[in-house]
This record gives structure tokens, C-alpha cells and sequence, in this order.
């Protein structure tokens, strides 16, 4: 229900598989009154997935739906899409889902569904991020929240913070930090897209890119867009 006088919030689904730090970090950020979203759901395809006691805890409807239950990934698909649409779902979040998702299901949310990534896309996409930064040699990794777009790990950016590589740093220790990192951008990128800041444009060369509307340019702090 909207309260006088405030406008209506985004309704949010967020889908995990595991322990939904992320998930939990996005729950608490729409509790703010002025945040322009809600989380009306969050889905799993795993029983045992510790984020479902979170978004318990926290007053989230908590759904298990597993891919087990069902032939094929079209099938399972179409479950989470009616699940969403049952509890009127506007935007979608993965918030560490372990699957990929389906041309048809993309298709049903597009510019509607948005996910975070351990790396500074389009650097380092798919698994073991962190140490092939390392390998590399990078001085800067980070996270990023973009659009769900068909092919793995692309679409439009909405986000990024940069997480300095220390010497002698580990794949386990740089990834605590940019796991920090992700719980501070996260709901900063959501709260871009629900408060209508964020439009999606297409280049010239054909490719799209996320226009911030009333941002000024990059600061030099860690986060782009800047936060509030």
C-alpha cells in the first residue's frame, strides 16, 4: 500500500541460490522510507539456500522453486516468470543465481532484470574472477551491476565500483573485499534504476549503453555513479 503523500515504490523479486548477502544487503536498503523500491519476493531454486531464512527474517516472502522439479530449463522458467508475476514483480534482481537464464526468460524481463558480477565488466566475466585478475597482474578489481542481456555477463553497465589489488593479495582475500563492495553497490544501482535515473540508450556502433540522468561526470571516489 502507498502511504499519502509518498509515491509507490518498485515492486522487486530478487532470485538466489546461496547465502543472499547481496539479497540481504538489498532488503535492507529498500526498508529505508525514501528508497524507491520494495522487495515483494525472493525466489530460489535451492532449498538450501541460506538466504531464504534471511528474507524470512526480514518480512520477504521467501519461494522455493528447484530446477529439479522440472524436465527442462524452459519449464523451470516459466515457474519463476509466473511466481514474479503472482506477486507483482516490476524489476528483477539476481543476487547470486547459479543458472543461466534462457533466451525466453531474458526476453520476458528485459530492461526489467538487472545483475551483480565480481569483476569491472566486460573484464573477466563468467567464474573464477578474482584469480585471473590475479594472474594478470590487474591493480584494480571491483563488481558491476548491468542489464540481462542474452549472452553471459553483458548488457548495459548501471554501475561499477573498483576495488584496489594489494600485494600479496589472495583470490579468497579479494574477494572478501569486493564482496564489501558489491553490499554498498548494489542497492546504489538499484536505487538509480527504481527512481527512473537510469535510460538505456543505443551508440552509434550499435551497441547500448545506461545513460544517468542528473549525473555529473565519474568522481574520483571508488563508485560510479556517485552515491548520494
Amino acid at each position: 500500500m502507498t502511504t499519502a503523500g509518498q509515491p509507490r515504490k518498485l515492486r522487486v523479486g530478487i532470485i538466489i541460490s546461496g547465502g543472499g548477502s547481496n539479497m540481504a544487503a538489498l532488503v535492507a536498503a529498500t526498508k529505508r522510507a525514501e528508497f524507491p523500491a520494495e522487495a515483494v519476493l525472493v525466489l530460489s531454486n535451492r532449498a538450501d539456500a541460506g538466504g531464504l531464512a534471511k528474507a524470512t527474517a526480514a518480512g520477504v516472502p521467501a519461494v522455493v522453486i528447484s530446477h529439479k522439479g522440472f524436465p527442462d530449463r524452459e519449464r523451470f522458467e516459466m515457474a519463476l516468470h509466473a511466481e514474479l508475476v503472482r506477486h507483482g514483480v516490476e524489476l528483477v534482481c539476481l543476487a547470486g543465481f547459479m543458472r543461466l537464464l534462457t533466451p525466453w526468460f531474458i526476453g520476458q524481463w528485459k530492461n526489467r532484470m538487472i545483475n551483480i558480477h565480481p569483476s569491472l565488466l566486460p573484464a573477466y566475466p563468467g567464474l573464477h574472477t578474482h584469480a585471473r585478475a590475479l594472474r594478470d597482474g590487474v591493480k584494480l578489481a571491483g563488481c558491476t551491476v548491468h542489464f540481462v542481456r542474452e549472452e553471459m555477463d553483458t548488457g548495459p553497465v548501471v554501475a561499477q565500483a573498483a576495488v584496489p589489488v594489494l600485494a600479496g593479495d589472495t583470490p579468497d582475500g579479494l574477494a572478501a573485499r569486493v564482496l564489501a563492495a558489491e553490499h554498498r553497490l548494489y542497492p546504489h544501482a538499484l536505487d538509480l534504476v527504481a527512481s527512473g535515473r537510469t535510460r538505456i540508450v543505443t551508440r552509434e556502433d550499435g551497441g547500448e549503453q545506461v545513460e544517468i540522468l542528473g549525473e555529473a561526470a565519474p568522481p574520483a571516489a571508488m563508485i560510479w555513479p556517485r552515491t548520494a
